[in-house]
C-alpha cells in the first residue's frame, strides 16, 4: 500500500494548493470591491477556471484511488474526506468570484469608511478560517478542526454588525435599494466562507476519529435532544415561509 499513501499525501498537498488559490482569491476579490476596480474583479473571476482544473483534477485522483485501490476504514476515510474538502474549497473559491460579479452590478458605489473596513475585517476573517482548515486537515489536527466552529463566530458577528450599517447608510440615503441588496448578499457571501472552513473542520474530525457530522446529528436525535416538534417544523413548510 506505500503507493496508495504516496498518491493520498500527493492529494493532500493538491488540496493545499487549492486552499492556498482561494486564500489569495478572497482578498483580491475585496480589494476589487472597496477599491471598485472593475478589472481586479475580472482577473479573480477569470482566475476561477484555474480552481475548478485543480478541483476536477483532486476528485478524478480520489475516484482513481478508490477503483485501484479499493480502500478500507481509514483509509477510505481519507479519500472520501479529500473529496468532501475539495468541494467545500472549490464553493469558497466561487464565493470569491460572486463577490466581483457584485463589484460589476454594482460599480460605481461609494462606500462609507465604516462600510469599508467591516468589508475588511470581514475578508480578513474568511482568509484566517481558511488557512486554519487546510492546517487542521494537512496536520489531522482534531482540536483546531474542533476550534473551527467558536472562532468562526467571529465572522458572524461582523455580518451582523455590516448588514446594521447597511440598512442605516440606506436610511439615510447614503446607498440605493438595489446597492443594500447586493452588499446584504456580498456580506452573505463572505459568512459563507466562513461556513464551508467549518465543514472541513467537521470532515476533517471524521478523517481521524470515524465520527460524522451525520452520525452525531441523528444520534442527537435519537436519544431526544431534537424533538418531534423539530423534526416536524424542519420536514414540513410552516407558516414562516409564506
Amino acid at each position: 500500500m506505500t503507493g496508495f499513501h504516496e498518491d493520498l499525501d500527493s492529494i493532500r498537498g493538491m488540496l493545499v494548493t487549492l486552499a492556498a488559490h482561494v486564500t489569495e482569491a478572497i482578498p483580491r476579490a475585496t480589494e476589487a470591491l472597496v477599491e471598485n476596480n472593475l478589472e481586479l474583479a475580472q482577473n479573480v473571476i477569470a482566475g476561477d477556471d484555474v480552481l475548478d482544473l485543480l478541483s476536477v483534477q483532486i476528485e478524478e485522483r480520489c475516484y482513481s484511488l478508490i477503483a485501484l485501490q479499493g480502500p478500507m476504514g481509514s483509509d477510505m476515510r481519507r479519500i472520501v474526506t479529500a473529496m468532501k474538502i475539495n468541494g467545500e474549497y472549490e464553493r469558497s473559491g466561487d464565493l470569491a468570484v460572486n463577490i466581483c460579479k457584485g463589484v460589476r452590478r454594482s460599480y460605481g458605489m461609494s462606500l462609507t469608511p465604516t462600510l469599508r473596513g467591516l468589508i475588511t475585517s470581514m475578508s480578513e476573517e474568511a482568509v484566517r478560517l481558511t488557512r486554519l482548515s487546510i492546517d487542521a486537515y494537512a496536520e489531522g489536527h482534531v482540536g483546531l478542526a474542533a476550534a473551527l466552529a467558536d472562532i468562526d463566530d467571529r465572522l458572524d458577528d461582523l455580518q451582523s454588525d455590516f448588514i446594521e450599517a447597511i440598512f442605516a447608510a440606506a436610511a439615510s440615503k447614503e446607498l440605493s435599494i438595489q446597492e443594500t441588496v447586493q452588499l446584504a448578499l456580498i456580506a452573505r457571501y463572505y459568512e459563507r466562507i466562513g461556513d464551508h472552513a467549518v465543514n472541513i473542520g467537521e470532515r476533517v474530525q471524521y478523517m481521524v476519529t470515524g465520527e460524522s457530522p451525520e452520525a452525531i446529528g441523528a444520534a442527537r436525535a435519537d436519544d431526544g435532544s431534537i424533538s418531534d416538534d423539530d423534526i416536524a417544523r424542519l420536514i414540513e413548510p410552516g407558516d414562516e415561509a409564506d
